[in-house]
């Protein structure tokens, strides 16, 4: 009889094994795609290639990020408002908050919205096509399924994620201006003035070297499920739940790597910012 010890090493074991054989798997396939997408351009720089990719990807997620943008601006306002009044720094509200909507809020809102809405549709669409076995057909014919499927819509997801971030950073300040003019004594032009002064050109740019890689990193995920999706209808549903779980997580690790990285980037490259900022 196996020892309750034993057993968990075992499957400790195996569980290592697998988990370092699916990011083997990963690797190789981000490595063929960086490939030809950087090696072979015109395979997907095309309109009739990559336009139905953006407006999927762009167009059809326009809504949807507005919507969240625009509330949680206004959520920020609404529950920031009792601890700035408290300090007597109530109109100060809208650096604090568009330079945090800008960094942190905007980028991540807009990842999470596409991972949810465009990485599970890529994913199952793919998935349905490795189940029923149109993958296969492709290679028959000496036609690469990743140069035809995977790279235009990894790099849709990283050419129109950038454009949705700036979309949702305009909505959130909007909405939390909405809000702290609205219903709070605060006028607009301390809100915008506060905002010019809190918030420097580094600040979107760092959100928007975020939503590069967080548009990298959806494409290669929700790609890659839909691959190496199980057979069956619950394999596709999978590879779709998966897709936007794996992608969250990603998510979240890359922002805090990202925060950190582009935080003593800035310090070097401009440390009177930062002193100015702690002062």
């Amino acid at each position: 009889m196996v020892s309750p010890l034993t057993a968990a090493t075992a499957n400790l074991g195996l569980t290592i094994l697998q988990t370092t054989a699916e990011f083997g798997r990963f690797s190789i396939f981000a490595l063929r795609t960086f490939r030809i997408a950087v090696m072979q351009p015109r395979s997907w720089l095309r309109w009739r290639t990559l336009g139905p990719q953006l407006y999927s990807v762009g167009a059809q997620s326009v809504i949807v990020v507005a919507i969240t943008g625009a509330f949680i601006g206004m959520i920020l306002a609404i529950e920031g408002y009792d601890q700035f009044a408290a300090l007597g720094q109530e109109q100060q509200m809208g650096g604090v908050i568009n330079s945090a909507v800008t960094k942190q809020i905007g980028p991540v809102l807009a990842a999470v919205m596409l991972a949810g809405r465009v990485g599970g549709n890529i994913a199952a669409e793919l998935g349905s096509m490795r189940v029923t076995e149109q993958l296969d057909a492709m290679r028959v014919m000496a036609a690469d399924p990743i140069r035809t499927l995977v790279v235009p819509r990894v790099m849709a997801c990283v050419l129109m994620l950038p454009v949705l971030t700036v979309y949702s950073d305009i909505v959130g300040s909007l909405g939390a201006w909405g809000v702290v003019t609205g219903l709070f004594k605060v006028t607009n032009a301390d809100y915008w003035h506060y905002t010019s002064q809190f918030v420097s050109a580094w600040d979107p740019a760092t959100g928007l070297a975020k939503s590069v890689a967080f548009g990298l990193a959806i494409g290669l995920i929700s790609c890659y499920k839909g691959f190496h999706c199980n057979e069956g209808a619950k394999g596709v549903g999978d590879a779709a739940t998966g897709s936007f779980v794996a992608s969250f997580l990603v998510i979240i690790m890359l922002n805090l790597v990202l925060a950190s990285f582009l935080g003593s980037l800035q310090s070097l490259l401009d440390p009177e910012s930062m002193k100015t900022l702690i002062s």
